[in-house]
């Protein structure tokens, strides 16, 4: 009997789960009054609302309506008018029409749709809902208003627990500062926060973002792209593997191979690391950068270990500081340090540290070359006419010093305190030394014969060149002046003091910009991570049933994903003889109807 009793009580409660987890599946519902029709909805309660608006619960999810078909069996139901769905204290949904089936707990709502979350509404005219999942749907257009933004978009998923939309074909993010476009953002409402894929922009009143792959903080406006990404301003364009940009301050950076364009001068700055200030017209370029800029149909590019450039575009101003390598096809340079004024056409290279006799420091000093010809001094100038974009002149200040490779042997050298050179189609044509000259030149006859070499003083000389070649030599108030054959100059005697030739420096080439120099070694770029593969929105359930029911309006190929909605339209929702209103009748009239006949069709 015990054992009896025992294995009876055990039978008992091994029925409770089973019970409960068949209890809990059934929707519960309260309304004013219903009735049944077996010839237009067999098997189906009919309800309405009087007083209350109908309602139903089901594991979690409560449900509001003015009118109800309700499928008891089927543990399904339609509602009409005035419906609202809740779920916890965190989800709020209002439609003018929904279905729900209990059984899948699945629900599609539609008619002016409103969702509303802790931190965004969504408003579309059709939303799908998997509790299951947890996730919602539509593809019939929406959008969600944010705390800082509005998002539209044709198809767009949410996902609860990750608080997270997806949003495909034609998105859109207004915000009062600035629009983004996209084919492609994941929004997590949270945050804030979105990831940007395939093309798109972000545009504001004074620059626009493009990327292929890319994050915003809409909130923060602050931004990350990869891939393609590039910053217009009114007159600038940055470019790099990686771009940083933070609209507060309207800062901008960017990280191996960027490119900085000038669109109003011409003109491109490239390196591996730039850092923007756009109120304060700045750029700093680090890591190998180059500044190139269109002169004469032939470019000009300047190299340095930083490159900065200032100034609105009619007034453009470019600084490089440290081992600076200037190369133009008939010219290079080097300096310590080189001052480019674009308006004036003024390139200034110079020495921030003279005065020292070291061989680094004499390395720091500027030096030029032109043709045949290097010039060295303190500080040199080079002048071009803006209206030709040719090289007009140039000037040497202090210690100038022209050393001119003969055409056989030796060097022809000239010094001075001053020096001034005249080009002519970019080609050095005279050159004019002042204050204290000294010249050692090679002076030959028509049939390039040496003739001697003439060691001369003065207070001033004058040097015309041809074809790159020192042609005449004119001497202005000459102190003292010797002409001795070539056996009578001895060797240690044919250079003037403080000849220093630096041929071996001289760029001959683009390359050169960057001879002996170890390539830098690049950031590695954070990358962001491509999109999840989101599984199909209408999967079936393992056992069978179906999604809705079959006394939904919509058909089987309804629910399908795809591009576009085809959903039918409310008004073909509405099964036949049922009226929806979308305003409480008086109170007066839902008291008489108490206590008439139900009719047929719900008023």
């Amino acid at each position: 009997m015990l054992k009896n009793f025992l294995l009876t009580i055990f039978f008992l409660f091994s029925l409770i789960p089973f019970y409960a987890q068949e209890t809990g599946r059934k929707i519960d519902y309260e309304n004013d009054r219903q009735y049944r029709d077996e010839e237009k909805y067999p098997g189906a309660l009919v309800m309405s609302k009087v007083t209350n608006q109908v309602h139903f619960t089901h594991q979690g999810i409560e449900v509001w309506c003015n009118n109800a078909v309700f499928y008891e069996s089927d543990n399904f139901f339609k509602a009409y008018g005035e419906v609202r769905m809740k779920q916890g204290d965190t989800v709020n949904m209002n439609s003018d029409y929904a279905e729900y089936n209990g059984n899948t707990q699945f629900a599609f709502a539609s008619g002016q749709v409103k969702m509303k979350r802790p931190q965004t509404t969504l408003e579309t005219d059709t939303l799908f809902f998997d509790r299951l999942k947890q996730e919602a749907y539509y593809r019939s257009g929406g959008k969600v208003t944010d705390t800082a933004s509005v998002l539209t978009s044709t198809i767009g998923r949410y996902y609860f627990e990750e608080d997270k939309y997806t949003f495909l074909s034609d998105v859109k993010i207004t915000n009062p500062d600035y629009i983004v476009n996209s084919d492609h953002i994941d929004f997590y409402s949270d945050s804030g926060h979105a990831y940007l894929y395939g093309p798109s922009t972000i545009e504001g009143e004074e620059s626009t973002v493009y990327c292929e792959r890319g994050f915003y903080d809409t909130r923060g406006d602050t931004g990350y792209f990869v891939k393609n990404s590039k910053i217009d301003y009114d007159n600038r364009t940055v470019l790099g593997d990686s771009l940083y940009f933070d609209r507060n301050t309207s800062f901008a950076s960017a990280t191996n191979n960027i490119e900085v364009i000038d669109t109003t001068n011409n003109s491109k700055v490239t390196g591996h690391y730039a850092e923007v200030y756009r109120e304060k017209d700045s750029v700093i370029i680090t890591k190998w950068p180059v500044a190139a800029s269109l002169q004469d149909q032939d470019s000009v590019f300047i190299h340095s270990d930083t490159l900065l450039v200032t100034g609105k575009p009619e007034d453009r101003i470019i600084r490089g500081f440290y081992d600076v390598r200037l190369y133009k096809t008939d010219m290079s340079g080097k300096s310590d340090s080189i001052y480019v004024n674009q308006k004036q056409g003024l390139t200034r290279l110079i020495n921030i540290n003279p005065g020292e006799n070291s061989a680094t420091s004499v390395k720091r000093n500027p030096v030029l070359w032109s043709g045949l010809s290097q010039m060295t001094g303190d500080t040199i100038e080079i002048l071009s006419n803006k209206e030709t974009e040719q090289l007009d002149s140039l000037k040497v200040f202090k210690n100038a010093f022209l050393i001119n490779k003969d055409s056989i042997e030796g060097y022809n050298q000239i010094k001075g305190q001053e020096l001034i050179g005249l080009f002519e189609n970019n080609e050095l044509y005279r050159v004019d030394i002042d204050k204290n000259t000294e010249t050692l030149y090679y002076s030959r006859s028509e049939n390039k014969d040496l003739i001697g070499i003439n060691k001369t003083l003065s207070s001033r000389i004058e040097v015309f060149f041809k074809e790159q070649q020192i042609q005449d030599v004119y001497y202005y108030k000459t102190v003292e002046g010797t002409l001795k054959p070539e056996e009578k100059v001895p060797q240690n005697t044919r250079e003037l003091q403080g000849f220093n030739w630096r041929g071996d420096e001289r760029l001959l080439k683009k390359q050169d910009l960057f001879k002996g120099k170890e390539l830098p070694e690049l950031v590695r770029i954070q990358g962001i991570p491509l999109p999840s593969q989101a599984e199909d929105f209408f999967d079936e359930r393992e056992d069978g049933d179906m999604l809705l029911n079959e006394n939904s309006r919509l058909k089987p190929e309804d629910l399908k994903d795809r591009a576009q909605d085809s959903v039918p339209s409310l008004k073909t929702l509405i099964p036949q003889g049922v009226q929806i209103k979308t305003e409480e009748s008086k109170d007066k009239k839902a008291d008489s109807l108490k206590t008439k006949k139900l009719p047929t069709k719900i008023e």
